[in-house]
């Protein structure tokens, strides 16, 4: 695992700039000869399962490790900016609305009760994250809005995450990262065709 970067505060975040690219060819043939722990799981399965499709459950095993890794690092960034998963996922829907929104439509997009978005607002507001103003086009419509703080503090936390998958993803060449897009993009078409559209 990576050593993790220095601790940053949320007045400053970072845009990740891109990918590095690999600085010696040989770099990339020596990592795709390199042995990883799935290795070792497909090895040690296939004996007990000689119908197992090593190709298959070495993808999808690997997958599956992706995705705990970067929730990892993903829950490790909100501890780094001290706030809560349900603070995250407020802040988080209000700036996917361009930084403001009506309680209502936060609790559509939370899929939660009016009460219980009105709390986690309370909490936000508290903290300076958010603030209330009275819509200007209807006096009787409060709208939600992200202040500087809140809004360096969601980039902040999801900088973290970027940062880690432009890592990840910068050991193989622009041309590997769109042919590993596509190639996604049609098992998730599959995926899809045969259960209800999810939003992870």
């Amino acid at each position: 695992m990576a050593q993790p970067e220095e601790r940053r505060t949320p007045s400053e975040p970072r845009t990740p700039s891109g990918p590095p690219a690999p600085s010696e060819p040989s770099a990339a043939r020596e990592a795709s000869t390199a042995r990883d722990w799935t290795d070792g799981h497909v090895a040690r399965w296939q004996p007990v399962l000689p119908d197992l499709d090593p190709v298959v459950e070495g993808a999808v095993t690997r997958m599956k490790k992706l995705s705990v890794h970067l929730r990892r690092v993903r829950e490790q960034s909100l501890v780094d900016f001290d706030l809560e998963r349900h603070e995250f996922d407020t802040l988080h829907k209000i700036a996917g609305r361009g930084g403001s929104a009506a309680p209502s439509e936060l609790a559509q997009d939370l899929d939660l009760a009016p009460a219980s978005v009105s709390g986690r607002l309370d909490a936000l507001e508290k903290r300076g994250f958010v603030r209330r103003t009275q819509s200007t086009t209807d006096r009787r419509r409060v709208v939600v809005e992200l202040t500087a703080a809140g809004h360096e503090t969601w980039l902040g936390a999801m900088d973290v995450l970027g940062h880690e998958e432009y890592r990840l993803l910068g050991v193989l060449s622009p041309e590997e990262r769109a042919l590993l897009n596509g190639m996604l993009r049609r098992v998730m078409v599959e995926a899809e065709s045969t259960e209800p559209t999810r939003h992870w």
